[in-house]
C-alpha cells in the first residue's frame, strides 16, 4: 500500500470538497456504467467465483500495490456478486432502488448517530414518519410505536426482550432469571429466533419448536399439547412467534389462529415478517398476513422486499409503551431527561446508540416514487414466483418441494437413476455458481436437498427463468 500524497497534505486532501466532487463524479459514472452492463448483458457474470484463498491472495496483492482509488472501486465491483443482474436469484437481499443508495451516501457523509436527538434531528423525525407509516399498513392504531434497527436478527431479539419484560413473572432486567422461561416457535423459523432465545438465556429446552404441517406452516392443532408439555416441565412460556413467511420455504403461518391461541393463553404474540411482512403494502397479497394487526410486535425488513439497501429493519409494537420499557435505564451523559417515552432519542429503545441514518433511505424511495412502488415490486416478484413454479411443474426433470406462497421456490432435479439426489443437486448448484451464469442457493427440507431461488430482482424476466432450468438440465446431463 503506497501513498503518493505528501504527508503534510494528507488530512487536508481527505476533506477537500473539490477532490470529493471530482472523485464523486468519476465513481458515479463507474457505478452507472456497471449497472448498465449487468442489467442488459446476460453474459456478464452474476458472480465471478473464486475460492476463499484465491480471493484473499488477490486482495493482499492489491493492498500492497499502488493502484488508484478508482481501480480499487472497479476491482471491488468485479469481485462481488451482482444483485442488480436479472439472473441474480439467490439470497433474500433487496435489489436497492438507486435513489436509496444516494441516501446512503448522504448518511455516510453526515455520519449523524440517531441515538441522541441533537445528533440525529432529521433522521429521528423521519424515522417516526416511516415507522408510523408501516404501523398504519399493518393495521395498528395511533397508540403504536416503532423504530428502525440493523437487521431482522437484532429486531427479533429486541422484540423477545420486550416479550420477556411484559410476560415474565419476575423483573429479569433488574433481578436476573428467577424462572425457567420459554418461547414457542415453528421448527421452520429463521435461525435468528433460536439464537435470540439463547442470548436471552432460555437455553435449548426453552425453545419450544412446534412441528409444521404438510405446507410447512406451524401446526396449530398441536399448540395446546406443546404448551401443556412445557408447563409440566416447569417452564413459563412468554411468547408465541409466527412466521410471515418462513425463510426456507416461503410459507406463511396461520396468523389468525396463532393470535387466538396467544390471547387465550396470555402469551406475547410476535410475528417475524422480515421477508414476507412487506405484503402489507400489496392489495393482491396482503391476505397472506391476515391477523398481523393482532400481534404485539412485528418485524419487517426494508432490505428484503422493499428495495432498500441492507441493513434496514422496522420493529413495530402494537402498544408503544412496550417499545420504551425494554431498555429502561439511566444515561445522564446522553439525555437531559430520563423520561422514557421520547421517540426522538432512539437510543432509549434499541441496542444501537450510534445508529446511522437508515430512515432516510426508505424516505427517499417513498418521496420519489410513492408507496405504490412497494406494491408493484412485491406483486412483480410474487407473480414471478408463481410463474417459475408452474414452469418447474411442467418439466419432468424437476419436482417442487411445495407450492410457493411467496417468491421463494424450492425444487430439485430428479431425472436420474442416481439414488443420491442430494449429492447430485449439490453438485449442480456448485457447477452453476462457478460458471457465473446464475446465482442461486440451496436448502435442506426434511432429508432432501433442494435448489432454492428467491426472485428478488424486478428486472428478472420469464426468459431468464427458462434459461436457468435449461442450464440446470444441461449441467445434470453432463454430471450424470
Amino acid at each position: 500500500m503506497q501513498n503518493t500524497i505528501p504527508k503534510t497534505d494528507i488530512l487536508e486532501k481527505a476533506y477537500d470538497p473539490s477532490d470529493f466532487r471530482k472523485m464523486g463524479h468519476q465513481v458515479i459514472d463507474l457505478l452507472a456504467d456497471h449497472l448498465e452492463k449487468v442489467q442488459t448483458d446476460r453474459e456478464h457474470p452474476v458472480l465471478p467465483f473464486r475460492n476463499p484463498e484465491e480471493e484473499l491472495s488477490y486482495w493482499k496483492q492489491d493492498f500492497a500495490s499502488d493502484s488508484g482509488i478508482l481501480d480499487v472501486f472497479k476491482n471491488i465491483l468485479d469481485h462481488s456478486v451482482q444483485v442488480h443482474h436479472p439472473r441474480y436469484i439467490g439470497h433474500q437481499v433487496a435489489v436497492p432502488a438507486l435513489v436509496s443508495t444516494l441516501a446512503g451516501l448522504m448518511s455516510d457523509l453526515l455520519s449523524n448517530g440517531t441515538g441522541v436527538y441533537e445528533m440525529g434531528m432529521a433522521a429521528n423525525a423521519i424515522e417516526k414518519i416511516v415507522t408510523d407509516f408501516v404501523a398504519q399498513r399493518i393495521g395498528y392504531t395511533a397508540e403504536t410505536s416503532g423504530f428502525l434497527t440493523s437487521g431482522g436478527t437484532l429486531a427479533n431479539l429486541t422484540a423477545l426482550l420486550a416479550a420477556r419484560k411484559a410476560k415474565a413473572p419476575s423483573a429479569v432486567w433488574e433481578q436476573g432469571h428467577q424462572e425457567k422461561l420459554a418461547v414457542m416457535v415453528s421448527e421452520e423459523a429463521h435461525y435468528c429466533i433460536d439464537r435470540a432465545a439463547r442470548i436471552l438465556g432460555l437455553g435449548s429446552e426453552g425453545i419450544i419448536k412446534v412441528p409444521v404441517d404438510i405446507d410447512f406452516k406451524i401446526d396449530t392443532s398441536v399448540l395446546d399439547t406443546y404448551l401443556d408439555k412445557a408447563k409440566s416441565d416447569g417452564f413459563h412460556v412468554i411468547a408465541l412467534i409466527g412466521c410471515a413467511c418462513s425463510t426456507a420455504t416461503g410459507s406463511y403461518d396461520d396468523l389468525e389462529a396463532l393470535a387466538d391461541f396467544a390471547e387465550l393463553n396470555n402469551l406475547w404474540f410476535h410475528i417475524d415478517g422480515a421477508h414476507g411482512g412487506g405484503v402489507v403494502f400489496s392489495k393482491k397479497y396482503q391476505h397472506l398476513t391476515n391477523g398481523i394487526s393482532r400481534a404485539d410486535s412485528v418485524v419487517i425488513d426494508f432490505h428484503k422486499m422493499l428495495m432498500t439497501p441492507a441493513l434496514n429493519t422496522a420493529l413495530i409494537f402494537k402498544k408503544g409503551e412496550n417499545a420504551y420499557q425494554t431498555f429502561a435505564q439511566k444515561a445522564q451523559y446522553l439525555w437531559d431527561s430520563q423520561h422514557t417515552k421520547e421517540w426522538y432519542n432512539s437510543g432509549k429503545r434499541t441496542f444501537e446508540c450510534t445508529k446511522l441514518m437508515m430512515s432516510i433511505k426508505v424516505y427517499t424511495i417513498l418521496k420519489t416514487y410513492g408507496e405504490e412502488i412497494f406494491e408493484k415490486n412485491i406483486d412483480k416478484l410474487y407473480d414471478l414466483g408463481s410463474v417459475f413454479a408452474k414452469m418447474v411443474r411442467e418439466r419432468s426433470s424437476f419436482e417442487l418441494a411445495l407450492e410457493p406462497e411467496a417468491n421463494i421456490i424450492n425444487f430439485r432435479y430428479i431425472k436420474t437413476d442416481n439414488k443420491d439426489l442430494n449429492a447430485l443437486n449439490n453438485a449442480i448448484r456448485q457447477w452453476l455458481v462457478k460458471s457465473g451464469k446464475f446465482y442461486i442457493v440451496q436448502t435442506t427440507i426434511g432429508e432432501h436437498r433442494y435448489l432454492r431461488t428467491t426472485i428478488m430482482n424486478p428486472l428478472t424476466q420469464k426468459d431468464d427463468l427458462v434459461a436457468l432450468l435449461d442450464e440446470i438440465e444441461h449441467i445434470a446431463e453432463t454430471l450424470i
